[in-house]
């Protein structure tokens, strides 16, 4: 058998993929008012997309928006009104951290625990790498982005807060900005 009969009996076995379009189709995030209350109602359908446990998605979505809430069937419930757009934050920001490749930036991949550190393994090209804790302790060194009474800042509205004011991050603060919209940059703030 020669060269060219064998690399085409081996290209007719292996199934076509699809180059065209994102493999990795979630469903978008069902948010609820309940009250005081946010319900994430398809919390479950999401995470099995994503091919991950529902309680770990339901951990990051809280750390993601700073509060408490509970699982139950399903359902995630978090204390506070959120919009469905937060929460599609969330579930892009937990597909880039636990679900996408870092190489091949395919889906195809898994978490596993070695020693006692997490790794996403990808089963597409076989990359690993370790995945990020996120902690709520603070760093004890100083950053360059501090914040001073009486300075001036020229700062990127990058979100909406709950009463309509802009919110633009600086180092480990959050600045409301009165009057602004997502994507304004404003000059001068005091």
């Amino acid at each position: 058998m020669d060269y060219e009969a064998s690399l085409d009996r081996a290209l007719e076995a292996v199934p076509d993929i699809e180059s065209g379009g994102d493999r990795l189709s979630v469903p978008d995030a069902e948010a609820q008012a309940d009250g005081a209350f946010t319900r994430f109602n398809n919390l479950d359908a999401v995470a099995d997309a994503l091919n991950r446990s529902t309680d770990h998605l339901h951990r990051f979505v809280q750390q993601s928006l700073a509060t408490s809430g509970k699982l139950a069937e399903g359902v995630g419930r978090y204390n506070g009104e959120f919009a469905k757009r937060e929460f599609e934050r969330a579930i892009e920001e937990y597909t880039e951290e636990y679900v996408r490749c870092s190489e091949c930036g395919l889906p195809d991949t898994r978490l596993v625990q070695e020693d006692r550190t997490t790794m996403l393994r990808c089963d597409a090209c076989g990359a690993f790498r370790p995945v990020q804790k996120k902690s709520g302790s603070r760093s004890t060194q100083q950053t360059t982005d501090d914040v001073e009474a009486g300075e001036t800042y020229t700062v990127e509205v990058t979100d909406t807060g709950r009463k309509g004011d802009g919110v633009a991050h600086r180092g480990d603060y959050t600045i409301f900005v009165p009057g602004a919209s997502e994507g304004d940059v404003r000059e001068r703030l005091r």
